[in-house]
């Protein structure tokens, strides 16, 4: 009998990993929202403070956003702990006291929430206001999101364009409240040695997550545009720093392709904290983001904190934060979503093409004019410190009733 109970688990497996990714992920989470405990169906008038739950360890932008609303409701008083939250296999959770009264702010996406909270005690969210923090990328979202948000009273966004999205599937429910990046201190570690890069040189970077989606994040057209603006010459360096490449070894060599024999580029993919990771935006002169889409794009507004000039497509979440005065804005027309790995294989979605050879133009240009370069990585940085400051998340949390 138990011989035949593990056959049928091991034939169910291989089933199960041989059905599409996205398939498999609707099951998941349809099938836990049936059983994860439920938050009640009206939320208390008041809090007493919130606890902020998700990856809060790990690398991706959705566990610095946690962790940089975390510092700033902590900075005002009003953090009552932090609470790692996802998926088994990628988020330990050790048991953990939720405190009493206090509201859940998860940053934790819609299709991930009911089977993170099927690790949560039964019982964990009666009496709790329960708030989904989500980001999205495409100008609709997913069918399945629907699933997450019986989990949550309301919804807050990091941009006009995610509310936007988020809006048609739960009209009413949804509040922009940008990542208060500005609101926080931002250590940069590291100088231009210590990543082996030369002085004398304009270095443009590119930094993005392999498991972000290489089609949205758009390296080859990043790439063509740097190849295109300077060619072979060797006073203008080109960083391309990846992350997770491990688990994404076709998408590494077809970068590897796109980069060839050019001398000034070079291809970093160790891991790195978040300040060595801004050490290396703080080294760099322009920071380029050809991106198709972005929630928000958390590098390119910690570029403009830092002090640095801003090339980026101008479309989607950005735009909260940037202008055609403050950022190198790449004009671009919008084409069907395509993306080979399925996550934003919606139907009828958009998202931008960037134009390369306008893209390549803004960059020669700054690299060109150093002045014209300071001018605008002075403006942006001034611009991003008013438009993502910690004052939306403040007001979100008084009209949430959270003390």
């Amino acid at each position: 009998m138990a011989g035949e109970e593990n056959r049928l688990k091991s034939l169910g497996k291989a089933v199960w990993r041989h059905l599409p990714r996205g398939l498999r992920r609707a099951g998941m989470t349809r099938i836990s929202a049936t059983l994860a405990p439920r938050p009640d169906p009206v939320p208390p008038a008041r809090s007493e403070g919130v606890i902020v739950a998700g990856e809060i360890a790990g690398a991706s932008g959705l566990a610095e956003s946690a962790r940089i609303l975390h510092q700033v409701i902590a900075d005002h008083g009003k953090a009552r702990g932090l609470l790692p939250l996802g998926l088994p296999g990628f988020v330990e959770m050790p048991p953990t006291e939720m405190a009493p009264g206090a509201a859940l702010l998860a940053v934790v996406n819609a299709p991930i929430l009911p089977p993170s909270l099927l690790r949560l005690p039964r019982g964990s969210l009666r009496g709790r206001r329960v708030i989904g923090f989500w980001a999205w990328e495409l100008p609709a979202v997913p069918p399945i999101w629907a699933e997450g948000a019986k989990f949550v009273h309301e919804i807050w966004a990091p941009s006009r364009f995610t509310a936007a999205a988020l809006e048609k599937m739960v009209p009413g429910r949804v509040r922009v409240v940008p990542y208060p990046i500005a609101a926080v201190d931002l250590p940069a570690e590291g100088e231009r040695a210590d990543f082996g890069l030369p002085e004398g040189m304009v270095i443009v970077t590119t930094i993005f997550n392999l498991a972000s989606s290489m089609a949205r994040k758009n390296p080859l057209g990043a790439i063509a545009a740097f190849k295109a603006a300077f060619g072979m010459r060797r006073d203008v360096l080109f960083v391309l720093k990846l992350s997770h490449v491990e688990a994404y070894a076709e998408d590494l060599a077809l970068i590897r392709a796109a980069i060839g024999d050019a001398p000034n580029i070079r291809l970093f993919t160790e891991t790195i904290s978040e300040a060595r990771l801004r050490g290396l935006i703080r080294a760099s002169d322009v920071v380029l983001s050809l991106h198709r889409a972005e929630g928000f794009g958390l590098v390119p507004a910690t570029a403009m904190l830092l002090g640095r000039a801003v090339v980026a497509t101008g479309w989607s979440g950005n735009m909260d934060f940037m202008s055609a005065e403050t950022a190198g804005l790449v004009p671009y027309q919008l084409v069907p979503a395509e993306d080979p790995r399925g996550t934003y294989a919606l139907a009828g979605a958009e998202w931008a093409e960037p134009d390369v050879e306008a893209a390549a133009s803004l960059l020669r240009r700054l690299a060109d004019d150093a002045a014209g370069r300071a001018a605008m990585a002075a403006a942006g940085r001034d611009y991003a410190k008013v438009r993502i400051g910690a004052e939306p998340l403040l007001a979100a949390l008084d009209a949430a009733g959270v003390a």
